[in-house]
């Protein structure tokens, strides 16, 4: 990419807004990343429309309908839906209108349930999925799959990328839609202004989840965008290989630990109870992530750091909103 290339991220997000950070921190002049009002994905002509006008040369696709396992199991409906049809419509979109590169974001989850781990890009489609977000998992293998399709047959450049659990700001707070670190912070920043002794956790606290800094991850992407064409199209032109790359950063800990980090990060001093009538979701999820790493990235934000900046996003977001 050069510094004047026409760039769109999709997506406003925990994801997109890293993105759209890095790259213009980096020093790029031709960013667009219309918000869901101006530009609505699930309408396909819109979309059409849109590459059609501003013809981008490189695109992020980070816009998704994403949530813990609360929301994944309330709405399977609108978690197959929207993903499927916001992802069609743009990865169509990048074809028709001559895209360079597209970065498509995939998750974790499209792993196996029971997935040896560190979880390798060719354990995919190796086993039956995690139940309680199989319809997004099965949308973004969809969305992975529809990029390989486009890549074998019309000779595009779209590469999948599979990052671990994200946060960071302008994450998700919802009590009823957001992921497990985000309700944490949330949860006990709230029983710390209330006085309150105990946050009950969701299952046993025994599952192994890894966790990667947001702005750590869109290093990693827009890393890959900048790479000389003949390692990208390495990573894009196989006919073996599903064209996707892991984001992780090589570490995992039980959701206790992490409860316990956040709790010492947010300086919430009472008794963690866990809740084992709730479902605990995939027993582990660590990727390996050796491709992205000898490309040269890795991570820099530790975890505690991380939290610690996440929740200082949190309370001015919320805390002040409420004030």
């Amino acid at each position: 990419m050069n510094k004047n290339s026409k760039i769109y991220v999709a997506g406003r997000g925990l994801v997109g807004s890293a993105i759209y950070r890095r790259l213009n921190a980096q020093g790029y002049t031709a960013l667009t990343s219309p918000t869901r009002e101006d530009l609505n994905l699930i309408d396909g002509p819109s979309v059409l429309r849109f590459f059609k006008e501003q013809r981008p040369e490189y695109v992020f696709l980070a816009a998704a309908k994403v949530g813990g396992i609360l929301a994944n199991n309330t709405y399977p409906a609108e978690f197959i839906f929207d993903n499927l049809v916001i992802q069609t419509n743009v990865i169509d979109a990048c074809w028709r209108s001559g895209v360079k590169r597209l970065l498509f974001m995939g998750s974790s989850c499209i792993y196996p349930r029971d997935c040896p781990q560190p979880m390798k890009e060719e354990y995919l489609l190796t086993g039956p999925l995690e139940p309680t977000n199989r319809p997004y998992a099965l949308a973004k293998i969809g969305g992975i799959e529809m990029c390989w399709a486009y890549n074998r047959q019309y000779g595009t450049k779209f590469l999948a990328t599979m990052p671990t659990n994200l946060y960071g700001p302008c994450d998700n707070y919802d009590p009823q839609n957001a992921h497990v670190l985000p309700a944490l912070i949330r949860r006990m920043d709230e029983a710390v202004r209330s006085n309150s002794q105990e946050v009950t956790i969701w299952g046993t606290g025994q599952v192994r989840r890894e966790f990667l800094y947001s702005d750590n991850l869109a290093e990693a992407c827009v890393s890959l965008l900048e790479l000389p064409d003949g390692l990208f199209s390495k990573l894009t032109s196989s006919t073996e290989q599903a064209p996707i790359i892991n984001i992780g950063c090589g570490g995992d800990l039980t959701i206790q630990e992490l409860a316990e980090t956040v709790a010492k990060v947010v300086q919430f001093h009472g008794k963690l109870v866990f809740d084992t009538s709730k479902p605990d979701g995939t027993p582990r999820k660590l990727l390996d992530s050796s491709r992205i790493l000898g490309l040269g990235w890795k991570p820099t934000v530790s975890l505690e750091e991380g939290i610690a900046i996440a929740y200082q996003d949190y309370r001015q977001r919320f805390l002040r909103a409420a004030s």
